[in-house]
């Protein structure tokens, strides 16, 4: 079995770590990326209740976070689930160390222009030069679905400051105390230490926006967030990074003969909050399974129909209202501890768990929700 991967970021190199780390011979492995997004500009936060394959990557964990919306301001905590943070390069070395032990990857610089099926298996060309695998992997080239939902656009400073001002041990999950004029939007802050975060504008846009960013109006919204929110008047901005994320609340079709989309290009990006790396850990590990159990990477979980509905939802209100999306957030998160929310969001909660929750969030909600069940 040869196995060919497009792309190394996120997706990718969590599709091999779960490969080398099955019990039985899975390649070998071909990891094709053009090294256009360097990995140690990037990172990725997520929540977990359980130990996962690539917690060596882990550079910082909390179990508490802030949250400021409908003018209140608490601190919940997360019950039996912890929020980590995973820096690209730790996670680039995390995934190497594994791979050379495994034996039988290669990570290949190069640019692939093409991805198509070729016999029973199929080829990837890179830099001009045919790569035949069984089977491929694409997080690169494979276009999204037609319809998307909505987008979520963010633009992030990482920000030194002279003196402390930042709580290292607690991050800010949302705080909506940002304009809300063109877009249900709110700000986000992980702290590295005291006087070091990352500071993150989010907005959440309909999907005739195309997911166009406004540099301008988000630089200026960040400022206004530093100057008056947390009363900054010297810092200095070392980074910026920004994205415009599409989201689908509905099932992805991924297949293409030999070839299977993964990460972004496989819908895995959660609709109703932008996180993906939790996904893709559990993604990775069934098409890992499905490989050495079924010997294709097809045998997939699908999604639940009534959590694409809530998704679905949850984006149709916020294109309509965008004031709806600090409504919703602040009732969920009304509470000591965040863990029913994260059990939802997570998609592992029962339908009685789900009742308990719905029962404080705004009845425009009820409404859409009806409308969407009997189209």
């Amino acid at each position: 079995m040869t196995i060919l991967i497009a792309g190394g970021g996120l997706s990718g190199l969590s599709l091999v770590a779960h490969l080398v780390a099955r019990p039985e011979p899975l390649g070998p492995i071909v990891v094709v990326d053009d090294g256009r997004r360097p990995l140690a500009t990037v990172g990725w936060a997520s929540w977990s209740a359980e130990p996962g394959l690539l917690d060596e990557a882990v550079s910082r964990t909390f179990d508490r976070l802030r949250v400021h919306a409908a003018g209140r301001s608490r601190i919940v905590g997360l019950g039996r689930y912890k929020y980590r943070f995973v820096r690209g390069d730790d996670l680039a070395a995390a995934v190497t160390k594994s791979a050379e032990r495994h034996g039988d990857v290669v990570f290949r610089p190069g640019r692939i222009t093409e991805i198509r099926q070729a016999g029973e298996g199929a080829e990837a060309v890179v830099d001009g030069e045919s790569l035949r695998a069984d089977w491929v992997f694409d997080s690169v080239l494979r276009p999204g679905p037609a319809q998307v939902d909505g987008w979520l656009i963010f633009r992030g400073w990482h920000v030194c400051t002279a003196g402390p001002a930042f709580d290292s041990a607690v991050p800010t999950f949302f705080d909506f105390r940002t304009s809300q004029g063109r877009a249900a939007s709110f700000v986000y802050v992980l702290p590295r230490g005291p006087q070091e975060a990352l500071v993150e504008h989010t907005s959440f846009a309909p999907p005739h926006s195309q997911g166009v960013p406004r540099p301008k109006e988000q630089r200026s919204a960040l400022r206004e967030y530093l100057s008056t929110v947390l009363g900054l008047r010297d810092y200095t901005v070392t980074r910026e990074e920004s994205a415009s994320l599409p989201l689908f609340a509905s099932a992805v079709d991924r297949r293409c003969g030999s070839i299977l989309a993964i990460g972004t290009k496989a819908g895995l990006v959660k609709a109703s909050t932008g996180y993906a790396f939790h996904r893709i850990q559990a993604d990775s590990a069934a098409i890992a399974r499905s490989l050495a159990v079924r010997g294709h990477p097809f045998d997939l979980p699908r999604p639940k129909p009534r959590h694409l509905l809530f998704d679905a939802t949850l984006l149709d209100v916020v294109a309509r209202e965008p004031a709806q999306l600090e409504r919703v957030f602040a009732a969920l998160f009304d509470r000591s501890s965040a863990e029913p929310v994260l059990r939802f969001l997570d998609e592992e909660s029962s339908l009685a768990q789900e009742a308990k929750l719905f029962v404080r969030l705004p009845p425009s909600l009820y409404s859409v929700v009806g409308r969407r069940h009997h189209r």
